[in-house]
């Protein structure tokens, strides 16, 4: 399964294979103080590193390692 990211510094989408991409979570406090978690998944491809956010669905889903 290939996912796709689009490449800001080279304007253009770009399909990176399921097993080159590394999963994340980035987690945040809001001013009201509830605690809000995005989930995003992570590549590199040709020196430019490229991150998409993805539903939690999708990132469960996902069979790739934590960075």
């Amino acid at each position: 399964m290939d996912i796709e990211f689009y490449d800001v510094k080279n304007r253009r989408k770009v399909k990176v294979p399921a097993s080159q991409v590394k999963k994340t979570k980035y987690t945040r406090t809001t001013k009201s103080g509830s605690t809000q978690i995005r989930y995003a998944v992570k590549a590199e491809v040709n020196g430019v590193r490229l991150t998409k956010f993805v539903s939690q669905d999708m990132w469960m889903k996902l069979d790739a390692p934590e960075a």
